[in-house]
């Protein structure tokens, strides 16, 4: 038989998910610097591709 005294928590957050700004160590860096930083990798490999080595 149930309970008729059960108590229940009230809905939380309706699905919404909460994230919370934690300071971590590490190099910060904006979502600009990472384009650049995928650009030029992406030259220089590009450059290397053409460039023919000569080895003995």
């Amino acid at each position: 038989m149930a309970r008729k005294n059960k108590k229940t928590l009230p809905a939380s957050g309706a699905g919404i998910v909460r994230y919370f700004d934690d300071e971590t160590s590490g190099i910060k860096l904006s979502p600009n610097q990472v384009i650049i930083g995928a650009v030029i990798i992406a030259l220089i490999c590009i450059a290397l591709r053409f460039t023919t080595y000569v080895g003995y």
